[in-house]
């Protein structure tokens, strides 16, 4: 299982009984220390010794820096002491770090700034004020710049614990917030899918009724007898008294007011189709009836034959 990379970051003659301590700290918590001293850091053959330090901390995940009275060992880059460049290194890089500094150097860092600008002033904790220049650089940075004074190493120990705890805690609650947010977007896309569903659901309904209407309208009671009683072979469907009234037409019937009746005349007769009004709502549309309530009240068809003159036979020319 991979475990957390801690860089103990720090001069070593007056800071190795703390960078020890921390190391056994660290180990117990089943994180790995990373520490110069201890070779675990690979050295290569092409480059300065200090230059693999500071390659090294783009693979660990926190860096402990302490500060204490010693500047340390010049970096490649004059301006900073090799510690102080792996914190900046850290920083850079955006990894967590944490800055510890000597107490008694802390409290000496405000007479320093009050006299920045006397190089003859002799400072009793440190022995380069560059010390004192880098706390002020990294003080002023606008984010992962907590500086924490201490005199022992339980000191740095104890805040370390509890800051990791606080770290724990609040990946658990990220996790808790990500299986939130995650619940919350399947919500969203069951909500969003049922919805769709719903539109799809009701178009198909709408077509699926106007379907149903409309086979219900072709087996209509009133258009089956209407087939056998004037004889039509094409199938058709009445929505209306229009219907109604283009179909009549077509088959040579007119609507006599008087005798409230459909009649057509032909030579041979005179035919009278009585359709009931009941078979229609108060806006001319054709209710829906089954065929079992139907009643011959609804379609009645009267025949009358004409009568044909027929010709005295001494009238024919023969």
């Amino acid at each position: 299982m991979a475990k957390p990379r801690i860089f103990i970051s720090s001069t070593f003659y007056d800071l190795r009984q703390i960078r020890t301590d921390l190391d056994k700290f660290i180990d117990s918590m089943g994180f790995e220390a990373v520490r110069n001293e201890e070779g675990d850091i690979s050295y290569g053959k092409d480059e300065d010794l200090q230059e693999y330090c500071y390659k090294e901390i783009s693979s660990i995940d926190i860096l402990v820096s302490i500060i204490g009275g010693r500047y340390g060992s010049e970096s490649s880059t004059a301006k900073y002491s090799v510690s102080q460049k792996e914190l900046k290194t850290a920083i850079e890089q955006n990894k967590h770090v944490y800055i510890f500094i000597e107490k008694g150097v802390a409290s000496e860092y405000e007479t320093y700034l009050r006299n920045k600008g006397n190089d003859s002033i002799l400072f009793n904790y440190v022995d380069d004020k560059r010390i004192y220049s880098f706390i002020e650089e990294i003080k002023a940075l606008r984010r992962n710049n907590v500086i924490k004074e201490f005199e022992t190493a339980d000191e740095i120990i104890r805040y370390l614990r509890e800051q990791w705890a606080g770290l724990l805690k609040q990946f658990l609650l990220d996790e808790e917030r990500n299986r939130s947010a995650f619940v919350l977007k399947d919500i969203e896309n069951t909500a969003k899918t049922l919805r769709e569903l719903v539109d799809y659901l009701q178009s198909a309904n709408q077509d699926k009724d106007k379907t149903i209407q409309e086979i219900i309208r072709v087996n209509h009671p009133l258009v089956a007898k209407l087939k056998k009683e004037i004889k039509i072979p094409y199938n058709f469907y009445i929505e209306g008294r229009d219907d109604l009234s283009q179909l009549l037409n077509a088959r040579r019937f007119r609507y006599s007011e008087s005798q409230g009746a459909w009649r057509r005349e032909t030579d041979s007769e005179i035919t009278f189709l009585y359709i009931g009004d009941t078979l229609f709502d108060e806006n001319g549309r054709l209710k829906n009836i089954k065929a079992s309530e139907w009643s011959d009240d609804f379609l009645r068809v009267v025949v009358q034959k004409r009568e044909i003159d027929v010709p005295n036979p001494s009238d024919f020319p023969f």
